[in-house]
Formats: C-alpha cells, sequence, structure tokens
C-alpha cells in the first residue's frame, strides 16, 4: 500500500498515445495512470489552504483562493472567464507585471468537441493543456491574437453560433456528436466580422486526445468531500481533471485544490 499526504493542486498531464496523469500532492507528484483498475482510499480531515497566501480557510473561492485573494489576484480577475472583459491592453489590471505575461500575449481562439462542440480562448503556452483539462477530444486552432481582449471579442462573436460550455457529466461519459472541425472553421469564418478576419489561422490540424478511460460509463455520481470525507473505490478512468470510481463516481480534482488529503494506492 503506497500512502501520500498533503495539499493537491489540479493534475498534470501529457500528450502520449493516452494521456498521462500525474497528481501534485505535499512534496510528491503521483504518477496516475499506473494505478488506473486498482484500489484508491482518499480522507480529507478538513484542512484546506488559500493557494495563493497559503492562509488556512473553511472554504475556496473560484477553485483554490480565500476571499481576500479572491478579490485582488490577477489570476481570479474577471478576464479569466469572460476574456472580452479584459482592460490589460489599457493599461488597467490588478497586477500589471502579470498580465504581460498571461494578458498580453498571444492568445488563442479554438473549437473543440467536449460533450458539444465549443468555443474557448486560452495563451498560447498553455496548449495542449487546456483542451486536455476540458476533456475534449477533438480540438483545432481558430485564431491567434496579440492580446487576451481581442480572442475574447471573437469568442464572444462565435458563441453566438456555437457554446461555450461544457456539460461536464456527458463530457465524462464520452457522448458527444462527431463534428468536422476542419469545415466548422471554416463555415463559422464567414460569420466573423471582417475586423477580426486578420487573426484567424490557416491551421487545418485537427489534435485528437485519448484518455485513460477502459469501461463504458453509465452514470456519473459527483463526490462531495465535505458530505462524504473517506472514499474508497477502484481507480476506473481519468478524464479532463475527474478521477473516475468504478465507473460512475468522480471526483473533481480541481474543484479540490488546495484541500489537504490522505491518499492510499494498491500497488498490487
Amino acid at each position: 500500500m503506497l500512502k501520500y499526504t498533503g495539499q493537491i493542486s489540479k493534475m498534470l498531464s501529457t500528450i502520449s498515445d493516452t494521456i498521462q496523469y500525474s497528481l501534485p500532492i505535499g512534496n510528491n507528484t503521483i504518477e496516475l495512470n499506473q494505478f488506473i483498475n486498482k484500489k484508491m482510499q482518499l480522507q480529507f480531515e478538513g484542512q484546506i489552504n488559500c493557494v495563493e497566501c497559503n492562509s488556512k480557510i473553511k472554504k475556496t473561492f473560484m477553485q483554490g483562493y480565500c476571499y481576500p485573494c479572491f478579490l485582488n489576484s490577477p489570476k481570479t480577475s474577471e478576464c479569466i472567464f469572460k476574456p472580452h472583459l479584459c482592460q490589460a491592453h489599457e493599461g488597467i489590471s490588478r497586477d500589471i507585471r502579470w498580465s504581460e505575461q498571461n494578458c498580453l500575449t498571444e492568445n488563442i481562439v479554438y473549437l473543440s468537441l467536449t460533450s458539444n462542440l465549443k468555443v474557448g480562448v486560452t495563451r498560447h503556452s498553455q496548449l495542449p493543456t487546456r483542451w486536455i483539462d476540458q476533456g475534449a477530444h477533438h480540438a483545432i486552432i481558430f485564431a491567434k491574437t496579440p492580446n487576451r481582449y481581442l480572442a475574447g471579442m471573437i469568442e464572444v462573436e462565435l458563441s453566438k453560433f456555437i457554446s461555450d460550455r461544457t456539460q461536464w457529466q456527458r463530457m465524462i461519459k464520452g457522448e458527444f456528436e462527431f463534428i468536422n472541425l476542419n469545415q466548422t472553421k471554416k463555415k463559422l469564418e464567414t460569420k466573423l466580422s471582417k475586423k477580426y478576419h486578420e487573426y484567424i489561422t490557416s491551421d487545418t490540424k485537427v489534435l485528437k486526445l485519448i484518455f485513460p478511460i477502459y469501461s463504458t460509463i453509465n452514470k456519473v455520481k459527483s463526490i462531495n468531500l465535505h458530505k462524504t470525507p473517506e472514499f474508497q473505490g477502484v481507480l476506473t478512468g481519468i478524464k479532463g481533471q475527474y478521477l473516475i470510481f468504478d465507473n460512475m463516481n468522480v471526483l473533481n480534482v480541481r474543484k479540490y485544490t488546495g484541500y489537504s488529503l490522505n491518499l492510499c494506492f494498491n500497488n498490487e
């Protein structure tokens, strides 16, 4: 039995034939794929620390932050969820140095197939991590812009025709209708305002992502660590930022960033 204790962060991932996942916990990083189809036990003893200032807190805001950091950190700015509201290009930011590295740099508008066709925005340096975290099956770059604001404006226009949301339960089950992303990209180009056409890429590469799930999932039940602080089950798959147990129970690791857990793995 292998045991690990400490504060967890969002899962890390790398592309191979199948996505490879690892989980930072305390001073360790656990390679998770090796434990698929093996029993895992987890226990939450009640300690939560802010991922920004490390203060002890009773609840998190925006996946890991205390309330003051939620209000003041550039990482929780409104433009994180709504890129078109970014004002860094006008010199307005909670931390302009942070914005120079994250908002005033090349940003990508992309199309992906998760539970459905969706449009999204991310920094160029975040690809393909962003697609993996969303549980995308296929993805393509639509446009490249010099800042987050412009990418957000393109996203707003495209979201009139396609969704900018993912239905997380369908995503975990792998329920989606296949759509040719190259054809879709060409159709959406004609709907975009001409002032943004210079940012559309000629990139036709569609990335296919294969997640380590080897069994059919018919039902999805979310694990709430406050209601169920102790849980054990067989780890049957990983997708997006979700650990999947017994082909049904799922833990959203991103949601519990900053929580201190005890984890035990049966390595036999």
